[in-house]
């Protein structure tokens, strides 16, 4: 057990690891030597920032906590700390069934656990972070909460009301992380669709945007998480605009059967999901759209997923993620609706819409064999650079193998001709 180290382990979601990463600066500015998700445990502080997202996550998040409280049990820790979505929805059985764990924290109060350890906040720093990534790329988390409520979602019990972040802030951050060498900026939100009606009255995405890509040092600007209802259209001529904001957009739809979608409460049908998808590749030429699909919610039956199978076969969604609904206390599905899809069914409409999408994605990814694509690189492997494209987020997507025939470095952009494809990877070699 190390004195004075803290160890923080971040679960979940990158706007949970922006979280993490403005508690790692707090704690090295009171003096603490930090490691963010080590492979081994050995400060005598354990923090853990949970998930609560979904039953999978929250089972996650118990398991880390038990391995450490058990850690703490045998004297190799002296603090077992819990912080975020968990701790926030589930906070009193929390309590009773984990005593192993010292000191609980939800969402938004996490401040305080620094005064708990008899050191102070530093509101001088509230801005400034630890970047866990790559130092080439970070996450601008612009907003907290959502206003939308859908039926299957857990997260508006967690995190409360749609909350933007002040324009002006945002930019200081960027500018702040572009002079750490920060070049890539995932921006992210639960709800990008409406970063600004709370604050402004309207939707400033499109500012938002604009005024970064006109910030020296932002080599690439990706979008995470719109909504589909109400899409902020003026967003699309400020894409086409700056060449620096990416031709990608992750869009959830959930489903696109109307049955479906009006059970979920997502305000929108099929046929607006397709009007919307028409508009954004017509507008901004060769995106690459992301979306999330769910299969199994309360009342899908073959023909409401045979109809998700064949729009998913017709929209030839370039980056595609997909799960089985896990019925969430507290939501209006759980308190409305029988969870009446067996587990079995719901696992095997996930492999087949799976399986559906690596077909569409090899024959996305066949067609840049042959081209020479702007590259950045992630990291050196045994065998192979490691990059991605415009069109890649960090550990979603697709990544690029290059060749070691030209030395590269961490963070560098290059050009790298397309040789092979696989249905999540390409392969290259970089020119110069």
């Amino acid at each position: 057990m190390r004195k004075n180290k803290v160890d923080i382990i971040s679960l979940g979601c990158s706007k949970n690891l922006v979280d993490s990463e403005h508690l790692i600066r707090q704690f090295q500015a009171c003096g603490y030597t930090v490691a963010h998700n080590p492979k081994r445990v050995d400060g005598e502080i354990a923090v853990v920032n949970t998930c609560g997202f979904i039953r999978d996550a929250q089972e996650e998040s118990i398991n880390v906590i038990l391995k450490l409280g058990q850690a703490k049990k045998a004297g190799k820790l002296r603090k077992l700390i819990v912080m975020g979505c968990l701790s926030e929805r589930f906070l009193d059985e929390l309590k009773q069934e984990l005593p192993e764990v010292d000191k609980f924290y939800g969402k938004f109060n996490w401040k305080q656990m620094l005064n708990d350890l008899g050191k102070s906040y530093h509101e001088d720093i509230a801005n400034e972070r630890y970047v866990s990534t790559p130092g080439h790329y970070a996450y601008l988390k612009i907003a907290e909460g959502c206003n939308r409520f859908c039926a299957f979602c857990a997260i508006p019990l967690m995190t409360g009301r749609f909350k933007s972040e002040p324009i002006d802030d945002l930019l200081s951050e960027v500018r702040s992380l572009v002079s750490r060498g920060v070049k890539e900026f995932n921006v992210i939100a639960q709800d990008l669709s409406s970063y600004g009606l709370d604050l402004y009255g309207k939707m400033m995405l499109p500012e938002l945007v604009d005024r970064m890509a006109d910030i020296p040092g932002v080599e690439w600007i990706r979008l995470h998480y719109a909504y589909p209802t109400q899409f902020p259209y003026d967003l699309l001529p400020v894409m086409r605009a700056h060449d620096n904001v990416c031709n990608y957009l992750d869009i959830a739809l959930q489903h696109a059967s109307d049955k479906v979608l009006d059970a979920m409460q997502r305000h929108i049908t099929r046929a607006e999901q397709e009007d919307l998808i028409a508009t954004l590749r017509r507008e901004v030429p060769g995106i690459h759209l992301r979306t999330t699909l769910m299969v199994g919610f309360p009342g899908e039956g073959e023909q409401e997923f045979q109809e998700l199978m064949q729009f998913t076969r017709n929209m030839r969604f370039e980056r595609m993620g997909a799960f089985a609904y896990s019925q969430e206390d507290g939501t209006f599905a759980a308190k409305h609706y029988d969870d009446n899809v067996p587990e079995q069914v719901k696992q095997e409409r996930l492999k087949q819409l799976m399986d559906l999408q690596e077909s569409i994605s090899q024959e996305i990814q066949n067609e840049k064999v042959g081209k020479t694509l702007r590259v950045i690189v992630d990291r050196e492997d045994d065998d192979y650079y490691v990059g991605r494209t415009q069109w890649d987020s960090p550990d979603v997507d697709p990544e690029v193998l290059i060749s070691k025939r030209v030395p590269l470095t961490p963070g560098q952009f290059c050009q790298v001709k397309i040789n092979e494809a696989l249905p999540f990877e390409l392969l290259g070699e970089a020119v110069q």
